[in-house]
């Protein structure tokens, strides 16, 4: 079954051409990421298939039998909702229901005695059980908690951060359990945590999902089939991150190969048209369809255009960073508690930790940038930052992106007596002569960000502080960034959710484990993951074992295994419990029938919920006791 299905599309940008004439299918349950360099119209297609826009050409039909959402890039809210506005703000009757039920809740909280909110309680419990959406209920609030939105239900949208947006945003169409869920980078402003628990989360739904993701960790656990969007086309490879790389490899080389043969078969093919006379036959015509055939083929040209970064960067002297006693809080909130550290040459150090807990403060401290409450960090007098923030650029939108790098310098040393112009350094990153010269306002998020990180290595710094580097930037670029960070020689700290890339680069962690506590951990991401493995195994085990000597002494004594007859007392107590317990079963029966019926009392409902409590309760005993006795 098909739950989506879009035909011959074309879209372009004034002259640029996105893709043409491209057609795919998504087979319900099927969990599909999409994979482009930036800027190549991976969002814009997204956009088509959502309907958010209008291509140039095709058509997309999307099945009207299921639910379906779409979580935006950048999404967009009402300034004045608030954040549980935003949730519930769906066409959705079980949605509405919890929305209900939940306002009532809150209400009753504030005004237990108002009869009219009361009513509504009931009305509403009516319909969460025509739905069956108290297991919906307690979802919600499990979403809220994980995604940490739970203690800002009453901020308004204006009040949130980007990052509490995109997680509002994630909730959102989480929450309305769709059949089908279209994602645009779903991991960007998760931490780690969370990150692993949406992960389980998609996992554990029947759910058909499409996504575009950098994250290479998650795309191989949650995906089963890729799609790259390449030179205006779509390829399709059944399988992880590491079997599109070797397929992807094939295609560019059977591609080469058979341009190459192309451009020799046009070469002769060009010589004949242009003997041709002018009156063509059918044959003839036939032919020259042919050749433009040919020469399609033969116009094909891998695309190795990279990232090369080779920057010069400053000395370093015997002393980098010295951080004495440290200390750090917001109100109520412990960022560092007497953290101290002495950083050392060529260092690189991941830093983890939830969102909220402090680690980009705690980076501007150690800039400068902002004031520890106590404490001091020195810095030596050879260190030079280059810092790329979560932020990015805060440029005017009519600039041109050249004069962003023109405005910092006019060249660049890369060696000894090697300079190279901002234009030549704008082509390493991507930036043909045609887009240097458009408005930073054209530009895609992936675009921005990798302007943002030459602006950054263009200071020639021997201290790179990366706070989230892998956001919307595409695979391809973060590998090239991977491979020039293993060869810088200064010192490295980032901030990541992407695990890959930290597995990748780092040897030391800082773990924000709360109150202020930062442990200095050896080891990368995964060699921590296995360290907490250890610890819970080691702890179940030690659990365990203090339970054995119990059981031990217990085999140790066996009982004598010997029927016992009942006494006449016992006897007469068990028939007197049968006849209790059948009659606290008949009177438990007519108490929740009650309560499914209701009451407009709000006292009434109450007594009747403490009766069936201790009614229960007392079956409980009375059926242990018999139990005893018929053994």
């Amino acid at each position: 079954m098909n739950y989506l299905r879009a035909e011959n599309l074309s879209k372009r940008f004034g002259e640029r051409i996105l893709f043409e004439n491209i057609s795919y299918t998504l087979a319900k349950g099927n969990r599909v990421a999409l994979i482009a360099k930036n800027g190549t119209g991976k969002t814009s297609l997204l956009n088509l298939l959502c309907k958010c826009d209008e291509p140039d050409a095709g058509n997309v039909v999307i099945d009207k039998h299921i639910k379906w959402a779409y979580l935006a890039q950048d999404p967009q809210f009402e300034k004045t909702d608030t954040v549980w506005e935003a949730v519930f703000n769906s066409d959705n009757e079980v949605i509405k229901a919890v929305a209900d039920y939940e306002w009532c809740m809150e209400a009753l909280h504030s005004n237990p005695n108002d009869e009219r909110i009361q009513n509504k309680l009931q009305v509403a419990m009516e319909q969460m059980d025509v739905f069956q959406a108290w297991d919906i209920e307690a979802r919600v609030h499990t979403i809220l908690s994980q995604l940490n939105l739970q203690h800002h239900l009453n901020h308004t949208a204006e009040q949130l951060s980007g990052g509490q947006k995109k997680r509002l945003a994630l909730a959102r169409v989480l929450i309305q359990s769709p059949d089908m869920l279209i994602l645009d980078e779903p991991t960007n402003h998760l931490d780690i945590p969370m990150i692993e628990w949406l992960e389980a989360y998609l996992k554990s739904q029947d759910i058909t999902l499409l996504l575009v993701t950098h994250d290479r960790y998650f795309l191989d656990h949650v995906c089963n089939e890729i799609i790259e969007l390449d030179l205006g086309q779509l390829f399709t490879y059944k399988g992880n991150y590491a079997y599109f790389l070797e397929k992807k490899q094939q295609r560019e080389t059977y591609q080469a190969k058979e341009a190459d043969e192309a451009r020799k078969l046009a070469k002769k093919e060009l010589e004949w048209m242009r003997r041709q006379p002018k009156a063509r036959t059918t044959k003839s015509k036939s032919r020259i369809d042919a050749y433009y055939e040919i020469k399609e083929k033969a116009a094909f040209k891998k695309d190795d255009s990279q990232v090369e970064i080779v920057m010069q960067m400053k000395r370093m002297g015997g002393k980098i960073l010295e951080v004495n006693q440290l200390n750090k809080s917001f109100n109520s909130l412990k960022i560092a508690a007497d953290f101290s550290y002495l950083f050392k040459p060529g260092e690189r150090i991941g830093i983890i930790g939830k969102n909220g807990v402090g680690k980009s403060t705690f980076l501007n401290m150690l800039q400068g940038l902002e004031k520890p409450d106590s404490g001091s960090v020195v810095k030596g007098e050879t260190v030079k930052f280059g810092y790329y923030g979560q932020q990015g650029l805060q440029l005017k939108e009519d600039k041109r992106v050249v004069e962003v790098i023109t405005d910092i310098a006019e060249y660049l040393e890369v060696g000894k007596g090697v300079k190279l112009t901002a234009i030549a350094l704008l082509r390493m990153f991507l930036f043909d002569p045609k887009k240097q010269h458009n408005f930073v306002s054209t530009l895609s998020g992936g675009e921005k960000r990798r302007l943002y990180l030459l602006t950054v290595l263009m200071e020639k710094p021997n201290f790179l502080i990366l706070d989230e580097p892998t956001n919307d930037l595409d695979i391809e670029t973060l590998n090239v960034l991977e491979e020039f960070l293993e060869s810088f020689e200064g010192c490295l700290l980032v901030v990541t959710h992407d695990r890959y890339f930290m597995d990748t680069l780092v040897d030391k962690l800082f773990v924000f484990e709360g109150e202020g506590y930062i442990r200095d951990f050896n080891g990368n991401y995964q060699d921590y993951l296995n360290e907490q493995e250890d610890i819970k195994i080691a702890a179940y085990a030690a659990k365990q074992e203090a339970k054995e000597p119990k059981i031990a002494a217990i085999k140790e004594t066996p009982k004598p295994l010997e029927k016992k007859k009942l006494s006449f007392k016992e006897q007469r107590e068990l028939g007197e419990l049968e006849e209790s317990i059948e009659a606290l079963n008949t009177e438990k029966a007519n108490l929740e029938e009650q309560l499914n019926k209701g009451s407009e009392s709000h006292e009434e409902l109450l007594g009747w919920s403490t009766a069936l409590e201790k009614i229960k309760s007392a079956l409980d005993e009375k059926e242990l006791r018999w139990l005893d006795l018929t053994d």
